[in-house]
């Protein structure tokens, strides 16, 4: 006797459901062995070729036959591969091609039907949709990997909130992807990359199981707002207020902040009839970045405990140039000791002190090997490199995994993982700076907040130290 067609459908996903996974990994190594196998091709063809232009050409048309290939994985299998794309979108982590490419991806996740949105709402709020909402957008304002974002407006509220709905089922294809990009990473630093790739990943899978409480990000992001309220008399960063009562794992309702996404600012001062590049556009630039890293400062050096998830999507632009940080479900908290010896690092680069930058890598647990007789040089290169936004003159991109990156002289064996949310902020700082056409030196408006850090700890001397290694250069 045949099955009825509702039992046929139901019998189809399941097994859809159970096979999903194991096909979603073989579509990953089929693509990402293509783009790996089509570069080192490239690699091989262009040993032979003596002519420098030519062989830049050559480079030129596989970073753009790399970058098509990279975004149709990222865009087709979405789910964390889009965390991959606004890692790698940024111009001193990949070519040019395919930053062009990647950062098109920022909040093109599909998203999640509004039936379903609603069916997840009242199941979290055991209220009916009508009994919270007096207005609610079908379309929402942007759609990621983990959660959509709905603007709304509560009953018997004049003001209107945001409504962040996780999508159902992300959770178990993410934990497919960071398995299947852990084996990759361990894969590429055993044959070609010399840095510890894979504690980033591992750094990435615990950062991603903290994104799907949203009870968590919630707490998060009172800790933070609180703390920069307290911190200055007035908040270099604005921080959404989370809304009472309107809480739970996998749906969380914010205040709505008006605002224009930072990648659009340039856009935005055309229309408004400012040149965006004149000198009030430049102006204006400074004041966001400036605020920005002093936000990113304090959180970092002052409490330990920060936003670890800066890519361009979570910042707006508002009013008076005021920037708002979004999204709260990667946060870091620093162990002390950690947090001291990057204060140390930050007062080292600072001030070009060479040998203490040696020290406070290694007090920090970086583990590195080397056979070259300049080893203080490059180190310091290093940590700017990782660490630091400024650029040499004339330079607008400097990669950590260049050609000519400190890390083909330097070896990376151990990385901590905790410091690679600070390592990405950096990135995004650099990323901020170099589209924005500014040169800006992050540690060193740090300092202050990092000898101020030192000084409450009780390490007077190492403080001094600083002081006088740079008197001594002076005079």
């Amino acid at each position: 006797m045949p099955l009825p067609l509702a039992q046929v459908q139901e019998l189809r996903d399941r097994l859809s459901d159970r096979f999903r996974p194991w096909s979603r990994s073989a579509q990953f190594w089929i693509r990402a062995v293509d783009i790996y196998g089509s570069y080192k091709v490239c690699q091989l063809r262009a040993g032979f070729i003596m002519d420098e232009e030519e062989r830049e050409a050559m480079w030129e048309q596989q970073h753009e036959i790399g970058a098509q290939k990279m975004y149709s994985l990222c865009s087709d299998l979405g789910g964390l591969f889009l965390k991959a794309a606004q890692i790698l979108g940024k111009p001193d982590l990949a070519p040019m091609a395919w930053v062009k490419r990647l950062v098109t991806l920022c909040d093109k996740a599909p998203s999640t039907p509004i039936e379903v949105v609603r069916e997840v709402v009242e199941r979290q709020f055991c209220k009916s949709f009508d009994e919270i909402f007096d207005h609610f957008e079908v379309e929402p304002v942007g759609s990621a990997s983990i959660a959509q974002v709905h603007r709304a407006r509560l009953k018997s509220s004049k003001t209107d909130v945001a409504v962040k709905v996780q999508h159902p089922g992300a959770e178990r294809l993410m934990m497919v992807d960071i398995r299947n990009m852990q084996a990759f990473a361990l894969f590429l630093q055993k044959y070609d990359i010399n840095f510890d790739m894979f504690s980033a990943t591992k750094e990435m899978e615990k950062q991603i199981c903290y994104e799907f409480d949203f009870v968590r990000e919630a707490r998060a992001m009172e800790r933070i707002r609180e703390f920069l309220h307290v911190t200055n008399k007035k908040p270099p960063v604005m921080v959404p207020r989370v809304i009472p009562g309107m809480i739970s794992r996998e749906v969380l309702v914010m205040e709505f902040i008006e605002g224009t996404p930072i990648m659009n600012l340039g856009n935005e001062m055309s229309k408004r009839g400012i040149d965006p590049g004149g000198k009030l556009a430049a102006m204006a630039k400074q004041k966001i970045l400036t605020d920005l890293t002093l936000a990113y400062g304090q959180m970092i050096l002052k409490d330990g405990f920060f936003h670890a998830d800066p890519h361009p999507g979570n910042i707006l632009i508002c009013k008076n140039t005021e920037a708002t940080l979004l999204d709260y479900g990667q946060v870091k908290e620093m162990p002390e000791d950690l947090r001291l010896a990057y204060a140390n690092l930050v007062i080292a680069m600072a001030d070009d002190d060479l040998s203490r930058t040696k020290e406070g890598l290694r007090e920090l647990g970086l583990e590195t090997s080397s056979i070259v007789d300049n080893e203080l040089e490059e180190l310091f290169e290093l940590s700017l490199r990782m660490f630091d936004t400024r650029l040499p003159p004339g330079v607008t991109v400097l990669s950590p995994f260049a050609e000519d990156s400190s890390l083909t002289k330097v070896g990376v064996e151990n990385f901590p993982e905790e410091l690679f949310s600070v390592l990405r902020t950096i990135q995004l700082l650099r990323g901020l700076t170099v589209g924005m056409g500014l040169r800006f030196s992050c540690a060193q408006q740090w300092k202050p907040i990092a000898q101020e850090a030192l000084l409450k700890a009780g390490r007077v001397q190492d403080v001094k130290s600083k002081s006088q290694s740079f008197l001594r250069r002076l005079f």
